[in-house]
C-alpha cells in the first residue's frame, strides 16, 4: 500500500466535495459568451455595410445633381439623362430626377447594400 500525503487527502476531500451536475457548466457558457460575440459582429458588420451603402449613396445623388445642373445650364442636353449616367458611374441607381424652374436639378439615388436599400438626395443649380 502507498502512503499518501495531507495534500492528496485534500485533493480528494475538494473533488468529493464539488456537486456533479455543473460538470460541463463552463464549457455551456463559453459557447454562450462566443454566440453573443458572433451575433454582434455580425450586427456590426451589417451596420457597416448600410452606412456605406448610405455614403454611396450620398455621393452619387451629389455629383449627379452637380452634372445635371452644369448640363442644364451650359446646354449640353436632358440632365436628367446626364444625373442617370453619373449616378451609374458611382454604383447608384436613379430614383428620381427633376429640372426644377431656375436651373435648379433635384434627384434621388438608391444604392444596395447586404443591409438593404439606401437613398439620399441632393439639389445643384445656380446661387439665387
Amino acid at each position: 500500500m502507498t502512503r499518501r500525503g495531507p495534500r492528496a487527502d485534500l485533493r480528494d476531500a475538494r473533488r468529493s466535495s464539488r456537486p456533479r451536475g455543473d460538470r460541463g457548466s463552463g464549457t455551456v457558457l463559453l459557447l454562450a459568451v462566443v454566440g453573443v460575440l458572433g451575433l454582434v459582429a455580425v450586427v456590426l458588420g451589417l451596420l457597416s455595410a448600410a452606412q456605406g451603402a448610405r455614403g454611396r449613396a450620398q455621393s452619387a445623388a451629389d455629383l449627379a445633381a452637380l452634372a445635371a445642373a452644369s448640363a442644364w445650364r451650359d446646354g449640353w442636353g436632358d440632365p436628367c439623362g446626364v444625373a442617370a449616367e453619373a449616378v451609374r458611374r458611382n454604383g447608384g441607381r436613379l430614383v428620381a430626377c427633376d429640372a426644377l424652374a431656375g436651373g435648379v436639378v433635384a434627384v434621388v439615388v438608391a444604392a444596395r447594400s447586404p443591409a438593404g436599400a439606401a437613398t439620399a438626395d441632393a439639389r445643384a443649380g445656380p446661387v439665387p
